[in-house]
């Protein structure tokens, strides 16, 4: 019988308690590296969770329009046949409860809660070079040991909360979206500011509109969107993709996202121009991030790329009814999708609200927060609630945040100081027996996040098989092989448009004194996975083991 949410251990207790692994966080990576150690090596696992719940950045994510822009049915893990089959999702998209309700019955299934501690915080982690072990410490005054400390924060659970003058003062309510009040907040004929206007704003304007008094949405950059178009699940659709799923999930892991789309050879400019509107029209029709896959050269290509922009421009254009306004929602400084490209429900059709104000920041800065709300350099706009969808330090911040040290008592934040440094996104030089789940330097943000995932976690696990197997303790990444695949990592971003979008959070842009780097792998999934699968193959090349 599976256990309840009351069976997971949430109380402290003084003394040193010694596992086989120590695992940092309880969503999606967690839960899977968990049953993994657990149930496949035979280890013993101690999970550590801050939230007072399981879910990870589901956990925590609860604002106005959250929901997964990966499809349901593909959002999910495909290690297990049975619950593959036995979960039902509602919709194309799910919304942030229920994907917790999905992850709460894989919990209950595989019986992981008894190996899960909440409502607690890693404060620090230090390696013991003679013990070849970890020590962590949390904010309950406990102690963890155990040769491997395995991190599932997740890339995006560090909130990025600008730093404005006069924050402090405001009388108002202010939230951050990545930290939302689990009983939610009331905007009824309230005054409303958002700031932020990226995958996460463009999620919760229209749902904040529809309720608020007057909502005055203060945009940093304006993006991109396609239409999500959401809806209840059709039996028979999730029917078809139970009996097809071994070929939907072969072809998720052999694309370069993750997603399970057939990505056409064609070239955008190797077709007419009303054949090319005619692609991008029914792709727009369809919704979502398959948008992408209309053409193989949109991200390699600048003319390509363009094609694809100026449609969703024009279509801005179409949808605002306001010339002034439109034109301040159209994104100029950057190409479709070399940010991070959003999906929306009615985003740019909020704006042609009456009780909805767009206000540029990139015309009018934000001087101060003051007592009664935000003032730019040409006006005070009075407000009752301010909400920051500013998105996450991501990547990087969850990780620096637990103060982890190394060899010699080396910090991650000292080692990361100009750019994070890693073998494969997995581990660190210096930071041995240390496994970064979607780490800096691996797939991460720019796939389908289960399939990232899954991969990190199988290859994590046979990774210490192998060691307990030939009676070996000790693995860590070499300085040459990352230094090689810091290498690779930005040759394979330069070889796409993405590096090239300024303000985007995958070059560290959004947090203040982040150094500039590109953060994910862009070199492919598929790609990725093989070279992780070589490596293996070949000794665990890069790694030094004892």
């Amino acid at each position: 019988m599976s256990s309840s949410v009351t069976d997971v251990q949430t109380h402290a207790s003084p003394e040193v308690r010694t596992y086989d692994a120590i695992v940092v966080g309880a969503g999606f990576s967690g839960l899977y590296q968990l049953h993994k150690l657990r149930d496949d090596v035979g280890m013993s696992v101690r999970v550590l969770e801050a939230g007072a719940g399981i879910g990870g950045t589901w956990y925590w994510n609860r604002y106005p329009g959250a929901r997964c822009d990966s499809e349901s049915y593909y959002y999910s893990y495909s290690f297990s046949k049975e619950i593959e089959q036995e979960w039902e999702w509602t919709e194309r998209y799910p919304e942030h409860s229920e994907i917790r309700r999905y992850l709460d019955h894989v919990a209950d299934r595989l019986d992981l809660r008894r190996d899960i501690q909440l409502e607690t915080r890693v404060t620090g982690a230090t390696f013991d070079e003679a013990a070849n072990r970890w020590t962590v410490r949390t904010d309950r005054g406990e102690t963890f040991v155990a040769p491997f400390l395995i991190t599932a924060v997740g890339c995006l659970s560090a909130a990025n909360v600008p730093k404005l003058p006069g924050i402090e003062t405001f009388k108002g309510e202010w939230y951050h979206t990545g930290a939302w009040p689990h009983e939610g907040v009331d905007f009824t004929g309230k005054r409303v500011g958002q700031i932020g206007t990226g995958s996460t704003g463009i999620q919760a304007a229209p749902v904040i509109a529809a309720e608020a008094g007057h909502l005055t949405v203060f945009q940093r950059t304006a993006n991109y969107s396609i239409p999500a178009r959401n809806g209840p699940l059709d039996p028979a659709f999730q029917g078809e993709v139970k009996a097809n799923y071994g070929e939907i999930r072969a072809k998720a892991r052999a694309a370069t996202n993750g997603h399970p789309f057939d990505v056409p050879t064609r070239s955008a400019l190797s077709v007419p121009a009303e054949e090319r509107e005619r692609i991008f029209q029914d792709a727009w029709d369809r919704g979502g991030l398959r948008f992408r896959a209309a053409f193989t050269d949109i991200l390699a290509s600048k003319e390509a790329n363009e094609t694809a922009s100026d449609f969703l421009r024009r279509k801005i254009g179409e949808i605002v009814k306001d010339p002034e306004v439109a034109e301040r929602l159209t994104p100029r400084d950057h190409g479709f999708a070399t940010k991070r490209p959003p999906i929306d429900t009615d985003y740019f059709d909020t704006f042609n609200r009456d009780n909805v104000l767009l206000v540029d920041l990139k015309k009018e800065p934000i001087v101060e927060i003051t007592e009664t709300g935000v003032r730019t350099t040409e006006r005070e706009y009075e407000l009752d609630i301010l909400v920051f969808a500013t998105g996450f330090d991501a990547l990087t911040g969850p990780l620096i945040a637990m103060d982890i040290r190394g060899s010699g008592g080396v910090s991650l934040k000292e080692a990361w100081a100009a750019g994070p440094r890693t073998y494969l996104g997995l581990q660190t030089p210096d930071f041995p027996n240390l496994f970064t789940i979607t780490g800096p330097g691996s797939p991460s943000v720019l796939t389908n996040m289960p399939v990232a995932i899954e991969q990190h976690v199988d290859w994590i696990a046979d990774c210490i098989r192998h060691m307990r197997e030939q009676g070996l303790d000790r693995i860590e990444a070499t300085r040459d092989a990352a230094g090689r695949w810091g290498e690779h990592v930005n040759d394979a971003a330069n070889a796409t448009l993405l590096p090239q979008a300024s303000s985007s959070w995958y070059l560290g842009a959004n947090v203040p004194g982040k150094p500039r780097a590109f953060l994910p792998y862009a070199g492919g999934m598929a790609r990725y996975a093989g070279i992780c699968e070589e490596v293996a193959r070949d000794g665990y090349a890069g790694f030094a083991m004892r």
